[in-house]
Formats: structure tokens, sequence, C-alpha cells
């Protein structure tokens, strides 16, 4: 299933075609890497980490659980609001052919395929330092590519499982984006640190009451927001999701033609910080019905 996975990359997806996903590696552990997260009290800036290959970026990551969580309790000791993941996969942008590994073949089909999928996307298009742009842009890529991989394998039940747990996880993604408009209105205040204090602590315990109540099709709605609310938890949730609905705007504009959206994705590439967020900021918009 890999193996055809793999090719369908190449053939209906356009992304590159070399070394990375033929082969398997067990590094016996669950997991291949843990990232830490971080932000301070009272921002949803999270913290970043710069490197020679991959630019800056809001995590740092770990192959020990032992150091990053020995970093975590240091940025913590420090005031930083602080989440520790374990990763099963990671790209190294195709400067080497990465390996199936055993921590992925936990997942059910459906997650394996659509990891292969977003990973590949890193090796298309990459960012040094816009962390944000470079998650969305590989879950849209992921998604889009799922979906005609279910489709082309006579999987319309699997799909449509997949579309409804999709819709809850965005609706449970409405909910914190709703208490991260909150926050950034709190944070922005001349509320006293006390005070400040006490309100995010009320504003965090609503989100998990409202993802605990939320009706879906899917169970543990809950489960989606992590253990751990925190500034740091819900910057984690901007990076992967936060510049979906632009891409989703791209894509359909395209005409869902990946070539075409590859094409605009790649010239948002070439703007400047400032001016790329201003149009997906501006694409994000027209999702909503904006102007």
């Amino acid at each position: 299933m890999v193996r055809d996975a793999r090719q369908f990359a190449v053939d209906e997806l356009r992304l590159p075609d070399n070394g990375s996903y033929r082969n398997y590696a067990d590094v016996e552990r669950d997991y291949v890497v843990w990232n830490v997260i971080a932000a301070p009290e009272f921002s949803l800036d999270p913290k970043l980490w710069c490197y020679p290959v991959a630019g800056c970026v809001a995590y740092r990551g770990y192959f020990s659980e032992a150091s990053a969580k020995k970093l975590a309790d240091d940025l913590a000791s420090r005031g930083f609001d602080v989440v520790v993941g374990g990763v099963a996969a990671y790209s190294t942008l195709g400067r080497f052919a990465d390996p199936v590994l055993n921590t992925m073949m936990r997942w059910d089909d459906t997650d394996l395929v659509a990891t292969l999928f977003h990973e590949l996307a890193h090796q298309k298009l990459y960012i040094k330092g816009d962390t944000e742009f470079n998650e969305s842009f590989a879950t849209t890529v992921a998604e889009t590519g799922l979906r005609r991989w279910l489709s082309v394998h006579g999987e319309p039940e699997v799909l449509v499982a997949r579309e409804r747990g999709r819709a809850d996880y965005e609706a449970v993604l409405q909910l914190a984006l709703a208490a991260r408009g909150k926050l950034e209105a709190l944070y922005a205040s001349e509320l006293d640190m006390e005070a400040m204090r006490d309100r995010k602590r009320q504003i965090f315990e609503a989100l998990a009451r409202d993802a605990d109540n939320y009706d879906g099709t899917a169970n543990g709605a809950r489960n989606w927001l992590g253990e751990t609310l925190n500034n740091a938890r819900l910057a984690s949730l901007g990076l992967y999701e936060g510049r979906v609905a632009a891409f989703k705007v791209i894509l359909h504009d395209c005409a869902d033609d990946l070539s075409c959206f590859y094409s605009q994705a790649g010239n948002l590439a070439e703007m400047k910080s400032d001016d790329r967020d201003a149009e997906l900021d501006r694409l994000a918009a027209c999702s909503k019905g904006g102007a």
C-alpha cells in the first residue's frame, strides 16, 4: 500500500520522485522525535528556534523524550507555557531519503497515506522561517491527496467517514479560534498580571468545556486539543491549520488543478513575509464570504 501511495504521489499529485518513503526503518521507540513548543505566559506567539537548513521554526525537536522534557521544564520555570508532543514522522526536505518508520505504522491506512503526502509536500515547497505557511500548505496537499486516493481506490465509505471527522475537527478548531481571539484581546489589555492570569484560566476552562460538550459525529473532540490547554497548544494548532482556509481558496480558484495550485503557492513563497501574510489574510477572508 505504501508503494502504491508513493507512486500515486508522483503520478497524480506531482510530488517529488526520489528515494524518500521507499524503504523502511525501525527506530525501536514509539516516536522518532519529541517536539517542544513554547509561548510566553501572556502571548500566543510561539518561541522560535533557528537552524541552518530549516531556518527559524516554532518548535525544537529531540530524539530523546527526556531531553525534550528537560527543556520544557526549564522553559516552564522561566514562565513559558509549554507543550511536548511525540512526532511519528518528519521530513529532511529531500536532502536524505527519508524512510517509512515503524512509528508511522501504528496509524490506520488513511492517516499513513495522508502523512506520506504531507511530508512529501514539504519537499515540494518550503519557506525558511514560516512554519505556519509550510505546515498549512502540506496539510492542504495531504487532505486533497487523500481524497483523490480514496476516490481512485473505490473507498467512498472511508472518504465519507474521513470528511465527517475532518468537519468535526474543524468545528473544534473554530472553538479554539474563538478562545484565541478572546486571549489576544486579553493580552492586549491593561489588566494587572493577576487579573489577566485569572481571566486566562477562565478562557481555557471554557474552551475545555465547549470541546467536551461538542456534539459531532466523532467521539473525543476534546482529545483533538490535547491534554494541556495553554498558549503553546493554541499556537501549535495555528501552525498546522492557520493558513489552510487560504490555501483552499487557491485550490478552488485553480479548479482543483494541482499544477496551478503549486504555481500560485510558489508565487506566495516569493513574496516578502508581510506581503505574503496580507495576501493569505485576504484569501482567508474570501473563504468566509468577505471581500
